[in-house]
């Protein structure tokens, strides 16, 4: 009977609110592929007027709208359907019915070549369910999110797990005996800035037995979104594995200056896929104003030591660089606390980008600039895919940034 009644309120709710539609290695190679944007109209949505009383027996569409969902990080519509590259990008909405699938679309990437996109469901912050798009050649798949025969309510994220430069995905519409509204936005939001540690590289793999591919990368056993997620936090992840301040990971020595964060950092991603298969992620500006985070993590510079090295000329040119992007970032999110910090994975730059820290505030006089270093990794908590991580370094990395977090807060 309470259910009943919730949802009922829920139902009045949704009538003031919103309307509904008609019934790997670290060293990846990315091309560089912008394509000429153009946004296609929207389908137009028809307004449904739903009795707060009335049981609801059919099966509603609903458009993956701001309207009827919240997007979580960088995401953008195309022809009604909300297109996702980075690491934990997706939706989150609540429900109120019996019954609720996505519709979810896929790109060119073909099956078979370990880069599929790979998505997580969440009821109420359990993971019910994963999906590897393109797995057996289909471009579209319809997946069922929860089916009761009494009324349901149910808060249900949908998140892309696996990284931007491997694959995208779409999320075209929802369909549900009942009815679908966005969560409120919590009162923390926080974007992180990353590398493959944010990423959730091969977190899912074993050390010396696994490759990396996207079925064991999963952003959402990394530091970042466990510190979101233990923070009670929205969050934004820009994340590339290999990707760094002045070069990408390399084991040559050579410069990779075409795999570095910055030109990315007003972007909607980099991917050897497209939206749609037409459009480049990297083509699409972000707007800033879509998600103002009050603080913002940087965790650069684990790629750049594998070419920085004891080169002292290479170390001066990354804190040079390392301080033009604070400048970059600060111009982004002039109120936001700025926290930097590196050290899972090798601690051979911590005082170089400390350095360029202290250098950036001593020019600007910007104090809202903070550096905090993580342990790095003990094998004896595990290792994933290619040295990377594993889930209890993550969680402990986790809970030392969600209380250095926590106690900047309270200052």
């Amino acid at each position: 009977m309470r259910k009943r009644t919730l949802v009922s309120v829920l139902l009045l709710c949704l009538m003031v609110m919103t309307g509904c539609t008609e019934q790997k290695s670290a060293s990846h190679e990315v091309p560089l592929t912008p394509l000429p944007v153009t946004l296609m109209p929207q389908k137009p949505t028809q307004e449904v007027t739903v009795t707060p009383f009335e049981p609801i027996s059919d099966t509603l569409v609903f458009s993956p709208t701001e309207e009827n969902v919240k997007p979580i990080g960088r995401t953008v519509m195309i022809d009604g359907v909300r297109w996702c590259a980075f690491s934990g990008s997706g939706i989150e909405f609540a429900f109120a019915g019996k019954s609720c699938s996505v519709r979810l679309v896929g790109d060119e990437i073909d099956a078979g070549t370990e880069r599929n996109a790979r998505i997580g469901i969440f009821i109420d912050g359990t993971r019910t369910k994963e999906i590897m798009m393109n797995e057996d050649g289909m471009k579209e798949v319809t997946v069922e999110i929860l089916n009761s025969d009494t009324d349901t309510v149910a808060n249900v994220r949908i998140v892309k797990l696996s990284e931007a430069a491997d694959s995208t995905v779409g999320i075209a519409e929802i369909d549900a005996v009942g009815v679908v509204f966005p969560i409120t936005p919590r009162k923390r939001k926080i974007e992180f800035i990353g590398d493959s540690i944010t990423c959730g590289y091969g977190v899912d793999g074993h050390f010396d037995i696994d490759v990396y591919s996207t079925a064991n990368e999963d952003c959402t056993k990394a530091y970042a979104y466990r510190t979101a997620e233990i923070l009670g936090a929205d969050y934004s992840l820009v994340c590339m594995s290999g990707y760094g301040i002045i070069s990408g990971y390399t084991d040559t020595g050579e410069k990779l200056a075409d795999k570095i964060i910055p030109p990315l950092y007003g972007t909607l991603g980099r991917s050897y896929a497209h939206f749609d298969g037409l459009y480049s992620p990297e083509s699409f500006a972000w707007d800033f104003s879509e998600f103002r985070p009050d603080t913002v993590v940087i965790n650069l510079g684990t790629n750049d030591m594998s070419y920085c090295k004891d080169d002292p000329d290479k170390r001066a040119e990354f804190t040079e660089q390392y301080a033009a992007f604070l400048r970059a970032v600060r111009a982004k999110n002039p109120d936001a606390i700025i926290v930097c910090t590196l050290g899972i994975m090798g601690t051979d730059l911590n005082q170089s980008m400390q350095q360029a820290v202290i250098n950036y505030k001593n020019e600007s006089g910007d104090g809202n600039v903070y550096v905090m270093f993580f342990p790095m990794q003990d094998e004896a908590d595990g290792l994933a895919v290619d040295w990377h991580p594993s889930p209890m370094t993550h969680e402990k990395a986790a809970g030392k940034l969600a209380a250095f977090l926590k106690s900047l807060w309270e200052e």
